[in-house]
Formats: structure tokens, sequence, C-alpha cells
């Protein structure tokens, strides 16, 4: 008996959140965040585990006509999840540090980017695509070594109790610099891949620049004005103004390129702080990463197949890049951070944290898959070396 799709969607979801409820505290016994716990709950639940164990069960649980419902709900957990890193952002926590975090999150850019496209050259004829050109492949592969997960890293923060320390705030200004960054150029990949030529990419950028700018200058101002000042009861019309405000803006940012989550995130930071940011927090923050945000690793666990890796040449080659994106990612911004006048205690734990790259990459990964700029046996390493160095 084939369930109709409503109930295919609730079965599917009553699983991954049992399933990543069970990982975070088997991983948090292990003393990592529970977060990894759903990352790897996600692969789990894919062609890695029970459809190698089981193609029926996986077929009956997670039939294809059905992951498009599936994924559109999890894009919108990720959107939601996004705007609560942005109401629980403290901007007050970078007073002083601003160049700090312009300078981090650069150096974590350039130096892992300029390491991966060297790196690209002898790994193109390995694990490119046939029809994957040289040029894409390398700035793609640069490109994805160059994430760090800002709503990984914010989880983390969160779960050690970090994300109002000076560090803690420091690393997430980082990351969301790095990010954004990140998907300019990512941008700029996708215009020469799908013949747009680097103008598109570049206009991308402007936009995404643009916007911010609007945010700031504009939108933020007018919601000092009509955001209620002092201890106020959290209404129905306020909280449906903030959830339309919302999904406004993160459409904007997806209709730039820059992925729907900025304009979540992006509108959370603006946001004026009181009992309106922290009555949305209250009420969305629960089900938001209890339900939803864990559905979004498992499609993209859906999407990796460990067993892809399966001779002794693929997993150095998965080794290698693990290497190659932890030395660039820690090194970059751990230098960056000593070099701003940060302690080498404090310069390194930076450094770690921007290693981080989880949700970030699966996104990335995702869309190289799509484009076919890399093949599904390095889209394989590449989750694996995004778990590596999010546990680490």
């Amino acid at each position: 008996m084939s369930l109709s799709p409503v109930a295919q969607l609730m079965v599917q979801i009553l699983v991954i959140v049992l399933v990543s409820r069970l990982a975070g505290v088997a991983l948090r016994r292990l003393g990592q965040p529970p977060v990894i716990g759903e990352i790897v709950a996600g692969i789990l639940l894919g062609p890695s585990l029970l459809g190698w164990w089981s193609p029926a069960a996986a077929a009956l649980l997670f039939p294809p006509a059905t992951l498009p419902l599936l994924s559109g709900v999890a894009q919108l957990g990720l959107v939601f999840f996004m705007f609560l890193v942005g109401l629980e952002f403290d901007p007050s926590l970078l007073v002083g540090r601003r160049r700090a975090a312009i300078a981090i999150s650069q150096a974590g850019i350039v130096v892992p980017f300029a390491l991966g496209a060297a790196v690209a050259v002898p790994l193109h004829p390995l694990l490119a695509p046939d029809d994957a050109p040289l040029l894409s492949f390398a700035l793609f592969f640069g490109v994805s070594l160059s994430i760090t997960a800002l709503p990984v890293l914010a989880r983390i923060l969160g779960a050690q109790r970090l994300l109002r320390t000076p560090v803690g705030a420091l690393a997430l200004a980082s990351a969301a610099v790095n990010d954004v960054t990140a998907w300019c150029a990512l941008a700029i990949v996708v215009g020469l891949v799908n013949s747009g030529g680097v103008g598109a990419g570049l206009a991308t950028t402007g936009a995404a620049l643009l916007y911010g700018v609007v945010m700031l200058k504009a939108v933020r101002p007018a919601l000092l004005r009509v955001t209620p000042r002092g201890a106020v009861a959290l209404s129905r019309d306020l909280v449906l103004g903030a959830l339309m405000l919302l999904l406004v803006s993160a459409t904007v940012t997806e209709l730039i390129g820059i992925h729907a989550l900025f304009g979540g995130f992006l509108l959370g930071a603006v946001m004026p702080r009181g009992s309106l940011t922290h009555g949305l927090v209250d009420k969305l923050e629960d089900f938001v990463t209890i339900v939803l945000l864990p559905l979004f690793f498992a499609v993209s666990g859906l999407r990796t197949e460990i067993g892809l890796v399966n001779t002794p040449q693929d997993w150095l080659l998965c080794f290698a890049i693990v290497g190659v994106a932890s030395v660039g990612k820690f090194g970059g911004s751990a230098l960056a951070a000593r070099w701003v006048g940060m302690s080498w205690r404090e310069s390194t734990a930076l450094g770690v944290m921007m290693n981080t790259r989880g949700l970030i990459e699966l996104i990335v990964l995702n869309i190289g898959l799509d484009l076919g700029v890399i093949s599904p046996r390095l889209f394989t390493m590449m989750v694996l070396m995004a778990l590596v160095t999010t546990f680490m």
C-alpha cells in the first residue's frame, strides 16, 4: 500500500528526527555537539548504510518522487535557523574587532582557495567528470575548500556556550564574512559553468553588497521606529510581520544568487534587540533545531554513497583532501588572527572554529554535483572531509 505524499513526508520526518536525536545523544557522549550526530544520521539514512543494508527499506522510506517535497521543507528549515542565528548574534561583542574579522575571514578564504586550486590540477583527470573543464573544476574545488559552515559553527558555539564570548562572536562574524565572500566567488564559478561569463558572477556580488547596505541603512532604521520598546507581549501581528519580512529577505537573496539562508541571517542580525527578538527565539528555536534542520542533513545524506570510495588510492586521495583543507583553513585563519594581535591560544581556537565546514559545505557540494563540475565519487570524499573537519 502506497502512502499519500503528506503521509510519506510525515513518516520521513519522524524517522529523520528520531535517528538524528539518537545519533546526537551518542556523539554527545564522545564530547561532540549534537549537530555532528545530525550530520552522521543524514549519511546513515542514505545509500551509505540504509541503502546498502536494505535497498528495499530505503526505497520504501525515501522514494525518489517524494524527495523534492522533503528538500523544500529542509530548505525552509535552513532559512529559519539562520534567522535565529542572526537574532542571537550580539554585534556589541565585535566593538574594536571588525578589522580582525575581515582579516581572519579573507585569509581563511585566500589560503585554502589557492591550495585547493593548485591541488585540483593533478586531481582533475582522476576525480572530475569527463566533460568538466579544468578551469571550472579548479575554481570550484578552491571555493569548496574555502567554506566555513556558519550554521554549524553557530550550533557548536551555542552548545559550548561560546556564542556570547568575544572569541565566539569574532569567529561567527568571520564565518559570516567568509561565507558571503565564498558565495560570491561561487556565483562567478557558476556563471562560468553556465556560460554566463564572469560578468554574471560580478553582478551577483554587486547585488549582494547593495542588498546588505539597504538592510543596514534603510530596513534597520525602519524597524527601530516600528518595533515596540521595553517589555511588551509578543502579539500574533508582530510575529506575522517578522515572518513575512523573513520570507521576503530570503526570497531576495535567493533571487540574487547567494542562497536564501543569508537573507534569513541578515534580517535577524539587523533586527533591533529587545522583547521582540527574545520572543521570536523562544517561539521558534526548539521546533526549528529539533525538527526542521535535521531534514537538510538527511537530504544531503541521500546523495552520499561511501561505497564509491572503494580502493586504497581513493582513500589516500580522501585523506589528502582532508589534509589540504585543514592546513589551508586552519593555517590561514590562525595566522591572520595572530597578525591582528590575538594571542596564540585565541588564534588557534579561531583556526579550529573556522575549519568547521558541515552544512554550508554540503550546500556547495550539492550545487557542484548538480552542475556536473564534480563527480559522485568526489562528492562523497568532500562530504567525508566536511564531516571530519567539523568533528575536529
